[in-house]
């Protein structure tokens, strides 16, 4: 690496803060906190009346008051630890505790006194971030003249030492995230919070309402909320759950509006974006729509049908798969809507147009490293289907995954901490044993062989130069050899019984032998065979890394010239979208109000799933009693509401502020035309839709009360 590139750093970092003080596309934005305080006056003329300077403090109010929770956001609601976030996002809080004796998931659950309070799921995590610093000369210091996987491991270590150092304090998880593809790095401090409690959960036909059917569509009718509870121990300390327990008391929390929002009204949401993809290259955008986007839908739709007959012949089998199906079913449709908005706003033309635009105004250096990007993300197109199949194969299996797990972990455990993989050091723990101790409350030995059969069945079928040695010999290379393969696997093994999976576990962060099991067995073969790819992914994952920055200064330089500002993309980390209230109008003589009332409720049921409304919410209705809830202007209960926000997935569960930073939505969805907003921004189309917090407090007020917790939210 050359000694130019720190300064070819700082170039791309003062090119992207000069542009602040010109608009990006009209509410399009996911901007780090510490960017506000350029955007202070596009914040004023949008209507905000706080201090944007506050918002680049993220230890202070209203930005320590959200959280990271579960795979979602959520944001402290009371002085006590309440936690509100996304019914969707708590599903598994809500599954795990969910037996067809018990269901929840139907009924929905109010805890009428704290020791009522359900513990959730041993991996769910609330991360309250408490620093957020700048590393980027730490972290690249160490990858001069290094290229492919020295790069990517040289990074890798200077991010594990900083974690290191950084989790000497008990209770506290740290990451470091980069920014700008590479081009900058920042270390995260969050309190990792681990007793998590089930406090409210309306029924599934609230929570839920329109499932499927209505998910990423307006007009919506949802009530997507579930209000969680933090505990920690009585030293005030983050820890495991335990009936001595206590209550956090978070640094600030946010208070519920006693009004709603009207049209045009200023709108502020503060979340946890998961992943964009904006500053992409125009040939990914093309891979995107032309391959990956069709053949996600396409295996989603696969697993889907496996598991929804499963869930037909056996009850068991559908409470077991309710998350897991919510959730493929929720990926299916966001690859299906993010497809066609990306051909509806035909977005390779116009990336592909913008690129080539800014490669003539690139130098001759610049280009060659671009250049050579390109190359070696054409060398990962040559596996693409070998990849999705097995990866998927993991991630939605229990027991093999486990097994994996627990051989991957003995493998590692024999290194010292600071040298093995992450996700298997000494931090990783205590989640990788909660994960371990759910597996039989989200586990069917007969579903899971059926989703096998059916990803490693399409595998069996890809040439040969895609095919890994060890998957061909562990499940051979026809249906019958693979069926019988898994029967005997799953006939053979113990890892169903929770005390067995812990066992292992035991020995395997020892790194000691593991128990004699066919499918531990199984992963002591296949896992060199995923080691061995990994190291592949790592070679072009540290290319990538090395050469993206080179694009992102030209990028930076271009949009600079266009007079446009240019955020990062998104990816996990904490960012804070402004605009407003407004309609929408998706395609010629078709408009949408922004607001929605109880009455599409009565209009939308139909006595059967997904629109089998509650006869008790059906009953609340039918009254009329809505007081001071109602909206004054419909004179009626509102539901949800549109705005213009910035959003993409990750962001379910963000509060919505208004311009005094009051809460007065939860994000949970997005339209279907914005679906694509993790490519692409398109201001004709981008919606986010929020469950208006009137309904909520309805709700909790005159349908399933819970007085004694409005109370605690100041309601």
């Amino acid at each position: 690496m050359s000694k130019a590139r720190p300064a070819a750093l700082a170039g791309l970092a003062l090119a992207c803060l000069t542009a602040l003080s010109a608009p990006a596309r009209a509410d399009e934005g996911m901007w780090m906190p510490s960017q506000l305080p350029q955007l202070a006056g596009a914040l004023r003329e949008a209507g905000y009346a706080g201090d944007p300077a506050q918002l680049a403090d993220l230890t202070a109010a209203p930005l320590n008051a959200v959280v990271r929770a579960g795979g979602g956001t959520g944001a402290f609601v009371s002085a006590d630890g309440l936690v509100l976030t996304n019914h969707h996002v708590a599903f598994g809080v809500i599954q795990y505790n969910s037996t067809p004796e018990r269901n929840l998931i139907d009924n929905g659950y109010v805890a009428a006194t704290r020791a009522e309070e359900l513990p959730a799921n041993p991996d769910f995590r609330v991360l309250v971030t408490v620093g957020f610093d700048r590393v980027t000369d730490q972290v690249l210091a160490g990858t001069r003249g290094r290229k492919g996987r020295a790069y990517q491991e040289a990074v890798e270590a200077a991010t594990k030492r900083i974690v290191s150092e950084c989790e000497q304090e008990p209770g506290i998880r740290c990451s470091v995230a980069a920014m700008y593809a590479g081009s900058d790095f920042y270390r995260i401090r969050q309190l990792e919070l681990r007793d998590l409690r089930l406090v409210y959960a309306p029924p599934r036909a609230i929570g839920n309402y329109g499932d499927e059917i209505d998910n990423f569509m307006w007009p919506r009718h949802t009530g997507d909320f579930t209000i969680l509870r933090a505990y920690v121990g009585k030293d005030g300390k983050p820890a495991a759950y335990s009936p001595d327990n206590v209550p956090y008391n978070p640094p600030s929390h946010l208070q519920v509006s006693a009004t709603g929002p009207k049209v045009g009204d200023f709108a502020m949401l503060a979340g946890y974006p998961g992943v964009t993809y904006r500053h992409r290259t125009a040939a990914e955008f093309a891979r995107q729509v032309e391959w990956t986007l069709p053949a996600r839908v396409e295996l989603f739709d696969a697993l889907i049908a496996v598991i929804e007959q499963a869930g037909r012949e056996d009850a068991r089998a559908r409470t077991l798969y309710a998350s897991q199906l919510q959730g493929l079913k929720n990926n299916r449709k966001r690859a299906a809507g993010e497809l066609e908005g990306l051909r509806r706003s035909d977005a390779v033309r116009q990336r592909t147009a913008d690129e080539q635009a800014m490669l003539a105004a690139t130098s001759a250096a610049e280009r060659r490293e671009i250049d050579a990007l390109a190359e070696v993300l054409e060398r990962d197109n040559a596996m693409r289907e070998r990849d999705l199949l097995l990866g998927v194969a993991t991630s939605q299996s229990q027991l093999l995954r486990s097994a994996l797990v627990l051989e991957r972990l003995r493998i590692e455990s024999g290194k010292p901490d600071a040298a093995r993989a992450p996700g298997y050091q000494a931090r990783d723990l205590a989640l990788i044993e909660g994960q371990l101790r759910q597996v039989q409350r989200r586990f069917h030995p007969e579903v899971e062989k059926a989703l096998l059969r059916e990803l490693l069945g399409r595998y069996q079928q890809l040439p040969d130069a895609q095919r890994v040695a060890e998957f061909d010999a562990a499940f051979g290379r026809t249906p019958e050899a693979l069926a019988q393969a898994l029967d005997a696997l799953y006939a053979g093994t113990g890892l169903g019984d929770e005390q067995a999976r812990l066992d292992a576990f035991a020995a395997a962060r020892e790194g000691k032998a593991l128990p004699a099991d066919p499918l531990l067995a199984l992963a002591a073969r296949l896992v060199p065979a995923q080691i061995r790819l990994e190291n592949v992914r790592k070679t072009s994952e540290g290319e990538q890394l090395r050469l993206r920055p080179a694009y992102m200064r030209a990028l930076a330089a271009w949009r600079k010239a266009q007079g446009r500002a240019l955020y990062p993309d998104a990816n996990g980390t904490l960012r804070v979208s402004y605009g407003k209230l407004a309609p929408l109008q998706p395609r010629d003589a078709v408009s949408y109000a922004p607001v929605t009332t109880v009455a599409g409720i009565v209009e939308k049921h139909t006595g059967q799933v997904p629109f089998d409304a509650p006869q008790p919410l059906l009953d609340a209705i039918a009254a009329g009693d809505f007081g001071h809830t109602a909206d004054p202007e419909l004179g009626t209960q509102t539901v949800d509401f549109l705005t213009n926000l910035d959003t993409t997935g990750g962001n379910s569960g963000s509060p919505v502020l208004n311009a005094r930073g009051e809460l007065i939505g939860l994000n949970f969805d997005s339209n279907w035309e914005a679906v694509s907003a993790s490519w692409w921004f398109d201001p004709r189309y981008k919606r986010a839709v929020h469950v208006d917090m009137r309904y909520m407090r309805w709700l909790m007020e005159k349908v399933y009360p819970a007085p004694h917790v409005l109370r605690e939210m100041g309601l």
